[in-house]
């Protein structure tokens, strides 16, 4: 399976929080349609009660693959694409967190979501980056057949083969 890679920078949005456990909260807010050359950690300015923080650059890849995936999420209105943030046990990182993945197929964004402790966010995706992945998608897309199984025509679906269910 081939593929086509960019680099893509992401910022988050940091926001303090009133409680006693937890600080604040970080999480993904944007991408960038280009890794700028600002360090990660920088503060990009305040936005809806919190600060914007650039988290660094991260590669998006488009699998000729996915293809299909891709073309189900360029009809959503806008696009969107998925970013993922890793705890760091170790605290390190830009709010203790690294970035983890940068997709967009929108179900592997809905297979991150699976209450791992990661930060995830689905983002609208620039302009650029849609008009790349629709271009990437009419150059690699094949259109697969579906073929639908067909019975053995005694009705079965599996088992023993003799009729009966259970272990052979």
């Amino acid at each position: 399976m081939s593929s086509r890679s960019r680099m893509v920078g992401v910022v988050a949005l940091r926001r303090k929080l009133d409680n006693p456990w937890v600080s604040g909260s970080l999480a993904p807010h944007a991408v960038l349609s280009d890794a700028p050359p600002v360090a990660p950690g920088a503060s990009l300015g305040a936005a809806r009660g919190g600060e914007l923080v650039y988290l660094g650059p991260a590669e998006l890849v488009f699998w000729t693959g996915e293809t299909g995936h891709y073309r189900d999420n360029l009809v959503a209105d806008p696009p969107k694409l998925w970013v993922s943030l890793n705890p760091r046990a170790d605290g390190s990182g830009v709010g203790g967190y690294e970035i983890g993945v940068v997709t967009a197929n929108p179900y592997e964004g809905e297979a991150l979501s699976d209450g791992s402790g990661l930060s995830l966010e689905a983002v609208d995706m620039p302009a650029d980056i849609a008009a790349d992945l629709a271009r990437f998608v009419e150059t690699h897309h094949v259109e697969q057949v579906f073929v639908k199984r067909k019975r053995d025509g005694k009705g079965r679906r599996g088992g023993r083969g003799d009729g009966r269910d259970g272990p052979g």
